[in-house]
């Protein structure tokens, strides 16, 4: 289990936070991190990304804006009801 859990939405092309294009999470455990993005355009599991470690380096693309667990929670939810907009 994590002991600490942090979350950015991915903005660029006109996005907004409560829009975004897409949502990361790092996992801190004992024995180090892990970064996780929300696969939007699938089942909205976490699969492990590296876009947050390279936004860090200065050699991602995409702007990156932390977020509370209150708005990543919305952030899921927007992209649960597009999702199931396009699968109607």
């Amino acid at each position: 289990m994590a002991n600490k859990i942090t979350y950015w939405a991915i903005l660029g092309g006109g996005s907004t936070v409560d829009r975004p294009r897409g949502l990361l999470r790092r996992l801190e455990h004992d024995d180090g991190a892990e970064d996780e993005g929300l696969r939007v355009n699938a089942d909205l599991s976490w699969r492990r990304s590296s876009t947050l470690v390279e936004w860090e380096h200065g050699n991602g693309e995409a702007e990156l804006v932390e977020v509370s667990h209150a708005q990543a929670s919305k952030i899921v939810q927007y992209f649960r009801e597009r999702l199931a907009g396009e699968q109607a």
